[in-house]
């Protein structure tokens, strides 16, 4: 079996298309059981079009494609300095806002190594520590709590139109 050779780089504006094309992949298949299909073109394009994702650079999101050597197969997106009263009222914290890799990436190390990015990243901004919202059907949840998160609390997000993102919040503390 081939060594896999991974890298994570901060994207640039020629990557907006490649990030896309990753997330037009990704983002409905890890839902596809879990959301209707209805929900998910909504999210499609509130959350996960060019001009969302963008956006979401101008409040704070630090977006990154790792490729399997030259190949993108993932995407993180994180927010240094984020603030969580409920988690930890004295420090920031860094929050990993997406982590996804391709289906066929999943079980090969690809995930791992970017949470071990985001929390390089993490402790590099001298946070406290590094949360994340998972759906709660997500099965994600379980690769979370096997690097040692812990589910803090859940709640409900209001994301219009008559949907809801219901999640675990979850929470490692350095």
């Amino acid at each position: 079996m081939q060594q896999k050779q991974f890298s994570v780089k901060p994207i640039s504006e020629k990557d907006w298309p490649v990030l896309k094309e990753l997330v037009d992949e990704v983002w409905p298949a890890t839902f596809k059981d879990i959301l209707s299909e209805d929900q998910i073109s909504y999210m499609m394009e509130v959350m996960y079009s060019i001009p969302s994702l963008k956006k979401q650079t101008e409040t704070g999101s630090l977006f990154y494609i790792l490729f399997d050597s030259e190949e993108p197969v993932g995407y993180l997106a994180i927010i240094p300095h984020y603030s969580d009263k409920r988690l930890n009222a004295e420090a920031t914290l860094t929050k990993v806002d997406k982590i996804y890799v391709l289906p066929k990436t999943q079980g090969t190390g690809a995930g791992r190594f970017l949470m071990d990015f985001a929390f390089a990243e993490a402790k590099k901004a001298e946070d406290a520590g590094v949360m994340l919202h998972v759906n709660r059907g997500n099965k994600a949840t379980s690769f979370y709590e096997y690097y040692g998160f812990k589910n803090s609390y859940s709640e409900d997000f209001d994301i219009g139109n008559g949907y809801l993102m219901e999640d675990y919040i979850m929470y490692y503390p350095f």
